[in-house]
């Protein structure tokens, strides 16, 4: 196997960075290895979620990195093809498994301690993850937080069920309309187009065909077939997060698969979409960290 090209390297406490580049079919992928001195055997690689690149929001992907590797865990972040700095077109989290067996490939060879990797994806990176992971033998553990599950049926159900029951606890809200500033026009249009989503019959019902399964039948297949450890972290705060979980607690193949003893589970009951305050921050760090060694 070809080592990849290392074209700088920074010293950082106990762990040094490493820029790697490699190849995908034709393209240039690139990509930041995170290596403490002594690495664990077990490595992180981290997927990116939604038109994204590897550094994250608010350096979240990069801060992640570091603090694993401070932990003793091996973490390679990287751009998909036409992502950030790596060349081809600009592609979807379905389309993506070249990309992770590209990364995962070039991560053995940076890392020759490395004898499996777990995989950490936020909101589509979950998701494709979920595609990949029963692809490949080495792929032996899963992090999924607030995995995206996103059809136009299925976002009304959780903006009807969980945003209105907010914000009718919202004192923003009442204090508007004691001021008179409250449009309700605005907000009427708004509910009953979330209503008319769920009553219609849009073909967003179910994009399942007999040649191309939807892809939410091709996540719950990839957990199905897939035999290591799970992590699902949930944003309690998180619309993303509730309507995968609607999604799941609407069937019973969903349930018996999430209720498995290999899946752990932790809710960070205040969080966002992307944990964007250091406490919630450094409490997933802590979670990954200490559940990478449960087995």
């Amino acid at each position: 196997m070809p080592q990849p090209r290392k074209f700088y390297c920074r010293i950082l406490m106990n762990y040094q960075e490493l820029g790697l580049k490699f190849a995908c079919r034709d393209e240039a992928l690139y990509g930041i290895a995170s290596v403490p001195e002594q690495p664990a055997k077990r490595g992180v690689l981290v997927l990116v979620g939604g038109p994204q690149y590897r550094v994250g929001s608010h350096r979240q992907f990069t801060l992640l990195a570091r603090s694993l590797a401070e932990q003793g865990f091996a973490v390679l972040r990287f751009d998909y093809r036409g992502m950030g700095d790596s060349g081809g077109e600009m592609r979807d989290f379905e389309q993506v498994d070249e990309d992770l067996r590209a990364a995962i490939d070039q991560f053995f060879a940076a890392v020759p301690q490395l004898e499996d990797v777990v995989i950490w994806g936020l909101c589509d990176g979950a998701s494709a993850a979920l595609f990949y992971a029963n692809q490949d033998p080495r792929v032996t553990g899963l992090v999924l937080l607030n995995p995206w599950a996103r059809s136009a049926q299925g976002f009304a159900k959780t903006t009807l069920k969980h945003y209105y029951r907010a914000r009718l606890l919202d004192p923003a809200m009442w204090r508007k309309i004691v001021l008179l500033r409250f449009d309700y026009g605005a907000a009427a249009r708004s509910f009953w187009n979330q209503l008319a989503t769920v009553l219609g019959r849009a073909a967003a019902t179910s994009d399942n065909t007999p040649s191309r399964p939807s892809f939410h039948t091709r996540m719950q297949t990839g957990l199905a077939r897939f035999d290591g450890k799970v992590l699902l972290v949930i944003s309690g705060a998180d619309l993303t997060a509730k309507e995968f979980l609607d999604m799941a607690n609407g069937t019973s193949q969903w349930r018996a698969l999430l209720d498995a003893p290999r899946i752990s589970r932790q809710t960070l009951e205040a969080a966002d979409h992307t944990f964007s305050r250091r406490h919630w921050r450094d409490q997933v760090s802590s979670w990954t960290g200490a559940w990478l060694t449960t087995w």
